[in-house]
């Protein structure tokens, strides 16, 4: 009789920097059965692969200070310690796998009372609260950047990268990339500079005003700018010019990304890893309200590695912006070397590698 499948349970929940690095884990254990533990309507119950059965717990984190609102809180958080705990002993889960955030607090604490083994994936420069306390209570903390090891002294710590989606690994290991779908799909003339503008899995409001008053120069320069601008943006269709082409998001962004002369970003450990992967030199504006900041240690690796080029929100204008573009346009060579700087701090298959983790530590 053959062995039963290891059973993981993945609790990943919030946002595309949470969900994609483990979705693309689960891809890489197609032998283990695997089930997600999420928060009800939130991104993961319309990301989540089917194929994995979904369960929700309700959790949300604590506000600074105490008082009523965090003893509400902490009750959540109790009855969904229980109710993990219920899970993970009714399916007979093997092991756990969290990317941070809320959920994790509750997975680890039930996890590691049962005596499994968690497996917890920092994506961040500098970890976020969350992994900074319950790291050293994990049977191992894989990290996206190195330099986060030095936030988390007790941790196990093992650098792997932050894993990304398939087409994005493809395209880094294919030598030929079908970038003619790209130039196909977006009437984007073959040769031309091409300014590609992403502001993560939420969009980014305050790059796209910026945008849209530095283009016009960059369009009297010859460039196209495609920018997808996400789906709250309340200035949407208010720009118009043909080498201009504003999308909510485009589905094959490796293709794009390898396309494009320059991104203008913001600096989420996910947009960053892709941006690596894709060897694309890029223009960085770290969102101001991050957590602790943490988009600026993300960007300050790329910058320091000449990867890139930094830019504070607040101190940056829409003249500063449009000179900075035009400037690097007119520096071919300075684009490449950025380029492939960028390229050497990707980790192409940090998806086998966190996958390997997975298995040491869960079928030891």
């Amino acid at each position: 009789m053959a062995n039963a499948p290891i059973k993981l349970l993945i609790a990943a929940s919030g946002t595309g920097g949470h969900l994609f690095p483990a979705i693309a884990l689960a891809q890489k254990l197609p032998d283990y059965e695997i089930e997600w533990l999420g928060v009800p309507n939130r991104l993961e119950t319309q990301l989540v692969p089917k194929q994995y059965p979904m369960n929700t717990i309700a959790v949300e984190g604590f506000q600074q200070g105490f008082g009523f609102s965090s003893v509400l809180i902490l009750g959540k958080l109790i009855g969904s310690i229980l109710q993990v705990r219920r899970i993970l002993k009714q399916g007979n889960f093997q092991g756990v796998f969290t990317t941070g955030g809320y959920i994790a607090g509750p997975a680890v604490i039930a996890a590691r009372s049962l005596g499994l083994p968690v497996v917890f994936h920092e994506s961040n420069a500098l970890p976020g609260k969350v992994t900074r306390f319950f790291g050293p209570w994990c049977t191992a903390v894989a990290l996206g950047f190195e330099v986060a090891a030095k936030y988390l002294p007790r941790a196990k710590n093992v650098c792997v990268g932050t894993p990304v989606r398939d087409s994005f690994r493809e395209a880094s290991l294919t030598q030929f990339l079908d970038e003619g779908s790209v130039t196909l799909d977006l009437a984007i003339p073959d040769g031309v500079p091409l300014i590609v503008v992403f502001g993560g899995s939420q969009g980014a409001v305050a790059v796209n005003k910026l945008v849209r008053q530095s283009a016009p120069a960059w369009f009297e320069a010859g460039a196209y700018v495609v920018h997808l601008t996400g789906d709250r943006d309340p200035d949407a269709e208010t720009l118009k010019h043909p080498q201009y082409i504003e999308l909510p998001f485009y589905n094959n962004m490796a293709a794009l990304l390898r396309r494009a002369t320059l991104a203008i970003s913001r600096s989420g450990a996910g947009s960053l890893t892709e941006l690596a992967v894709c060897g694309t030199p890029a223009i960085l504006i770290p969102y101001p309200f991050a957590a602790e900041d943490h988009q600026s240690y993300n960007a300050e690796v790329f910058t320091k590695a000449g990867a890139a080029l930094t830019f504070k929100q607040s101190e940056l204008t829409a003249e500063i912006l449009q000179t900075q573009v035009l400037s690097l346009l007119q520096s071919p060579e300075e684009l490449a070397t950025m380029g492939e700087k960028s390229k050497a701090i990707a980790t192409p298959d940090s998806a086998d590698k966190l996958a390997s983790l997975v298995r040491e530590v869960v079928e030891r």
